[in-house]
């Protein structure tokens, strides 16, 4: 008998990261409830792009990935920081961006 083989590392395969995230999992519900809340209202600055240096990321997204954070026990910005990097579904909610360390 042999042993369970795993994929081809060098196998090209088609799909995308839509396709990986569960469509019940809980960023699915993140993410809709953030969209659909009217941030300015509750006073998050940086909504308006600045006409010099680096854009910022978007408050809502740094939200996502906060709620997300507290709601898996993740409380430390390096963590999170990680999670950008390597966790699919946080990959998926913050569609692909990489904050670094102290998340600003």
């Amino acid at each position: 008998m042999d042993f369970v083989e795993g994929q081809d590392r060098e196998q090209m395969f088609i799909s995308s990261i839509e396709q990986m995230v569960d469509p019940e999992a809980f960023v699915r519900v993140i993410d809709a409830f953030i969209d659909m809340l009217p941030l300015e209202q509750f006073g998050f600055k940086n909504l308006e792009l600045n006409e010099h240096g680096r854009p910022p990321f978007h408050p809502g997204v740094l939200l996502k990935l906060y709620i997300y954070g507290y709601q898996n026990g993740i409380r430390s910005c390096r963590k999170l920081e990680h999670a950008c990097k390597v966790n699919l579904e946080v990959i998926w909610l913050v569609k692909g961006i990489r904050p670094h360390n102290g998340l600003h």
